[in-house]
């Protein structure tokens, strides 16, 4: 169905995404840094990124600036443990189409998985 690339420091959290999105028929790609997110953006060319925002090193809104850079129409949803509304509203500001907590709702990531990737 569609491409996704999932980046979280945590590889549960990715196991658990990636499962659930390749379950649902689409091509999912992992990375566990932001260097490794930024190279394979570049190489799957994502329709959908779902990030991490907490990460050591490079950090989710740094992934998510130079995403936007390489490729401004890409959709990437920010998921995260802490709830900081200056923080959601930072990263919408720089190209996040949303800003989910953990643990993830899976009814929504479908939904929007969905309505995203129709697009």
């Amino acid at each position: 169905m569609g491409r996704i690339l999932v980046v979280d420091d945590e590889v549960e959290a990715c196991n658990v995404l990636e499962e659930f999105l390749s379950a649902k028929g689409h091509d999912v790609h992992t990375a566990l840094d932001g260097p490794t997110a930024i190279s394979k953006f570049q190489e799957v060319k994502p329709q959908l990124v779902f990030l991490d925002m907490i990460m050591p090193g490079m950090g989710g809104l740094d992934v998510l600036k130079e995403m936007k850079k390489i490729d401004p129409g890409v959709t990437v949803i920010m998921v995260t443990v802490v709830t900081d509304h200056e923080q959601a509203k930072e990263t919408i500001q720089s190209g996040a189409y949303d800003y989910i907590t953990k643990p993830v709702d899976l009814n929504y990531l479908e939904n929007v998985t969905m309505v995203k990737l129709m697009e």
